[in-house]
């Protein structure tokens, strides 16, 4: 019994292919500005998510207080 031959290249992931079908699309200015606004979107929700962890701690900090 022989083994399964092995590929010498990866698969592409989905992600590399959506950049490959984005750069055909659109001009390198506009990937860019996309990026940059997705970048933008996670870093809000994160800063909401800490927002919302330190008032849940500050919260609790002062009901505890007599």
């Amino acid at each position: 019994m022989q083994a399964a031959p092995v590929r010498a290249t990866a698969i592409p992931s989905f992600t590399t292919a959506l950049r490959a079908v984005e750069s055909l699309l659109m001009s390198g200015g506009q990937r860019t500005a996309r990026r940059n606004a997705w970048t933008s979107v996670l870093e809000d929700r994160r800063r909401a998510k800490d927002r919302v962890e330190t008032q849940r701690v500050l919260d609790l900090a002062t009901s505890t207080r007599p």
